[in-house]
């Protein structure tokens, strides 16, 4: 670590005192709301301890240093909120997604940023999200069901095999970069155990041919964002420097933010002394006219049987009917999603609407997270600190409305959480096993 010091105090300068006593003190830890599902406004009055907003997201807030186990919280169970790290916030904001964007998130696990994409895009457009690891693909996969996130393409692919499949596809892309992780040091020991400089030169190879996959999924217009969470110049600055040098139909513009500092005149820094553990964020936008994109809707032809159960669940089936059945099992795909996408492997797109069994169909707990309370024929609605939630979640059965008979959302105050099948006044349990709470 040695190496490491020296370069940030030649970095640093005056503010290399500043930077070592922030070792001293506790990490910054962070939330973001789910705007999909709740507002930061109701998020506050609803959450046992108080909420600080960060300076780089306007849904980004700090927890309480005393605060313990969040992540338990009923209101994190239905996707109310993300647990993530305040400056990690910094990239997305960067990127300016608009409604109707298509996002390509190349880098995606475990999911902070393509989630709060997905928020942005607010069930407009499509997000694509991708990670190379198979075991963090899942996970990825996991954070944007919870997340309630309908129009997302999760993908485990090699990037230069996903952007040239999809050149020019994509209005904004986000390339926050596998690399040294100095900006994690103070919450993870591990990673400082990994650090050497030669690490760090391998990082840099690696991120800058990352990026050259990721322009190819740009369409002219269209903007680029690469982010790191370390300080290494050779990372950061070194990178974008050598990619602009390559690609002189890419140029450095100012993304508007004004949390960190400068870098490059557009980039930003955030180091600890920012309220943030530590990010580095560059946007390039790709030069040339965009070409206009269709915004045909896809609809393929759906048995009776399976429209009929979607409408059992559901009023107005509010995701789209861009049905298809694969393994038995029926996919709401996003409106946006056709078969230009056929032979990838796919891990989900969309939401499960359900799968066939024997001769009936069983709803999936996808659907349900991703769909609003006013959207459900039934919805139990519980506060989050009630018994029958904390039942809920533990995998019990819970009471509800005796003349209920069939399938039934469960809300925590007014987002749905999963589900259940109502008979005889009881709710029998289908909340995923892997998700419940232990006692």
């Amino acid at each position: 670590m040695e190496a490491f010091l020296e370069r940030m105090q030649a970095q640093l300068g005056d503010e290399y005192e500043a930077f070592l006593r922030f070792y001293e003190a506790p990490h910054f830890r962070g939330l973001r709301v789910n705007t999909l599902k709740c507002t930061p406004e109701k998020l506050r009055t609803l959450l046992p301890f108080p909420l600080r907003q960060t300076p780089f997201c306007p849904n980004g807030f700090y927890l309480p240093e005393e605060t313990r186990s969040p992540g338990n919280h009923p209101l994190h169970h239905c996707g109310a909120f993300y647990m993530q790290e305040p400056s990690a916030t910094s990239a997305a904001e960067m990127l300016g997604v608009e409604p109707h964007d298509f996002v390509l998130d190349l880098c995606a696990a475990p999911g902070g940023k393509s989630t709060q994409i997905g928020a942005m895009l607010n069930g407009t457009g499509l997000l694509w999200s991708n990670e190379i690891v198979k075991s963090r693909a899942n996970i990825l996969l996991s954070n944007i069901e919870r997340m309630g996130i309908s129009n997302a393409v999760v993908t485990n692919l090699r990037p230069d095999m996903l952007c040239e499949r999809l050149t020019g596809f994509f209005d904004k892309v986000l390339v926050d970069a596998p690399c040294s992780g100095e900006g994690m040091f103070r919450k993870n020991a591990a990673a400082q155990t990994e650090w050497s400089a030669e690490h760090v030169r391998s990082c840099a190879e690696r991120q800058l041919k990352i990026l050259r996959s990721a322009r190819l999924a740009l369409k002219p217009g269209g903007v680029l964002v690469y982010s790191t969470c370390t300080f290494s110049e050779e990372e950061n600055e070194g990178v974008i420097t050598r990619f602009l040098s390559e690609n002189p139909d890419f140029v450095l513009e100012d993304a508007g933010v004004s949390f960190g500092r400068p870098a490059l005149q557009y980039a930003r820094r955030i180091y600890p002394m920012d309220g943030g553990e530590g990010h580095f964020a560059a946007r390039l936008r790709k030069t040339g006219a965009p070409l206009p994109r269709q915004t045909t809707e896809y609809r393929q032809q759906t048995d009776s049987e399976v429209l009929d159960f979607y409408d059992s669940l559901f009023v107005n089936r509010p995701f789209g009917e861009n049905l298809t059945v694969s393994n038995n099992k029926i996919y709401i795909l996003p409106k946006n999603y056709d078969n230009r996408f056929s032979g990838l492997p796919v891990l989900r797109a969309g939401v499960i609407l359900g799968e066939f069994v024997k001769r009936r169909i069983e709803p999936h707990h996808s659907v349900f997270a991703a769909a609003q309370k006013r959207d459900c024929r039934l919805a139990a609605d519980f506060a989050s600190d009630s018994d029958a939630i904390a039942a809920y979640l533990h995998g019990e059965e819970i009471g509800v409305s005796a003349d209920w008979k069939g399938y039934a959302a469960v809300c925590v105050n007014g987002m749905t959480v999963g589900f259940g099948k109502a008979s005889g006044g009881r709710l029998k349990n289908k909340y995923p096993k892997g998700l419940r709470v232990l006692r």
